[in-house]
């Protein structure tokens, strides 16, 4: 089958990787252009321009799609199919519309649960027991197309990093699969009543906040992780806490409560298990407790 494929970051570069292997004939490979990026700021390319690199593939790198000339640059791909996976870039009703099949999107949970931006960290921070992909078509409404083929998964205990790093993989599959027998899989009307908004995460919002109950605080600890990294902040020094379990304690929320750390929450309490101080190299609690300046009684 004729493709273009759109993606950026590592999440996308397994689908991308699938369907060369299944033999796809991928004219174009579309993903956002390189950032500056590490110490010195140099232009790094995309996860999935570098793939495409080493696959030997060609890769446009456009600012945006809603110029003529880039429209008329994708129409002449002729293409059957787009696939989509975390491009970044709206695509305009005309880019959409070009592809004999449409754009096929690899979207991250079982619509139309979570539509948006961060569908995985929202899944986590919500508590729910399964998330998944879903393979959609995609129209001009936020992940609001039909519906062409999905797969479930566990929540678990998964951080947000690697809850993707298995979509990622799951994603890549369905994907294959749907292509191989596209009429096996007819579309599917979402109901619109069931969906739900999943908005990008901010920095801001990864402040722990200690009056929610402890498995809530474990849920943004690890819905965060890799990034931006759930933290409080003590005496003007930022604490970034990788991971954590749950302590059936109590105590005025936010206040340390015992010389292992544990922290009150509004119900129970949560212990660190992995913890980082601003400028310093993440530490299991107990290398941290060996220089630790968090006396039992402080309020966080």
């Amino acid at each position: 089958m004729r493709l273009a494929f759109m993606g950026t970051p590592e999440f996308a570069v397994p689908a991308l990787q699938a369907l060369y292997d299944a033999g796809h004939e991928i004219v174009a490979v579309y993903s956002q252009p390189p950032r500056r990026a590490g110490r010195g700021k140099k232009l790094s390319p995309s996860p999935v321009q570098q793939t495409a690199e080493k696959l030997e593939l060609e890769v446009r790198t456009p600012v945006s799609l809603k110029g003529a000339e880039e429209q008329q640059a994708f129409a002449e791909l002729n293409l059957d199919a787009a696939v989509v996976a975390a491009y970044g870039l709206i695509l305009p009703q005309a880019i959409l519309d070009c592809p004999k099949m449409g754009c096929l999107n690899i979207h991250g949970s079982i619509l139309p649960r979570w539509r948006g931006a961060a569908p995985v960290q929202r899944a986590i921070i919500a508590g729910d027991q399964e998330t998944g992909i879903t393979i959609m078509q995609m129209e001009a409404g936020l992940d609001t197309g039909p519906m062409l083929l999905k797969s479930s998964t566990p929540v678990d205990d998964k951080t947000a990093g690697e809850l993707t790093d298995e979509l990622a993989i799951l994603g890549a599959e369905l994907m294959v699969k749907y292509l191989s027998a596209i009429a096996d899989h007819p579309p599917v009307i979402q109901d619109d009543t069931a969906a739900t908004y999943a908005r990008k995460i901010t920095k801001e919002e990864a402040r722990l906040d200690f009056t929610q109950s402890a498995e809530q605080v474990e849920r943004q600890i690890r819905a965060f992780n890799p990034a931006p990294g759930a933290f409080f902040e003590f005496e003007g020094a930022r604490y970034r806490i990788h991971s954590c379990e749950i302590v059936e304690a109590s105590g005025e929320a936010g206040t340390i409560i015992d010389a292992n750390l544990t922290i009150a929450c509004g119900s129970k309490a949560i212990r660190p298990v992995a913890i980082q101080k601003a400028g310093k190299p993440k530490m299991a609690l107990a290398d941290f407790l060996n220089g630790s300046q968090l006396p039992v009684g402080t309020l966080l």
